[in-house]
């Protein structure tokens, strides 16, 4: 069986709110979206149900990478979830769950394509350690 699944979880020093924050503010999500030396053009944040989510993610190199998405379902301090609506299509839901004082952020990214997604995993899963790493130095900063 091919696997199309990729899961990452991560504990953090601050509250679901403060996580939840890093998330809906488009400033502050470009400078953590992405792996190591990506940074990010948003043209459409709409963060919402249904809202759209237009930007180019900008590599070490300078490529630009279009992205579309709809923003599926958000609740305040608990979840987000993105539809990834251009190639490669993907599910990718972001819960954050109460440890004491703390957080732990559940990742977890579902493509509609496993081939693509095991072609791919050497570059995701290191991709999505980043994400959260990245998001760790962007929560730091508060």
């Amino acid at each position: 069986m091919t696997m199309n699944t990729f899961q990452n979880s991560r504990h953090f020093a601050c509250t679901p709110a403060a996580v939840f924050a890093a998330i809906r503010d488009p400033e502050r999500l470009a400078r953590w979206w992405g792996p190591n030396g990506f940074t990010n053009a948003f043209e459409v944040f709409d963060f919402r149900a249904g809202g759209r989510w237009v930007f180019d993610m900008v590599g070490p190199d300078g490529t630009r990478y279009a992205n579309e998405s709809v923003f599926a379902h958000i609740e305040a301090d608990r979840q987000v979830v993105v539809d990834h609506t251009c190639a490669p299509l993907f599910r990718l839901t972001i819960t954050l769950t109460p440890e004491g004082d703390d957080t732990r952020v559940h990742w977890l990214q579902v493509f509609d394509d496993p081939a693509f997604a095991q072609a791919m995993k050497h570059i995701l899963e290191p991709a999505n350690e980043q994400n959260l790493d990245r998001l760790g130095l962007e929560l730091g900063r508060g």
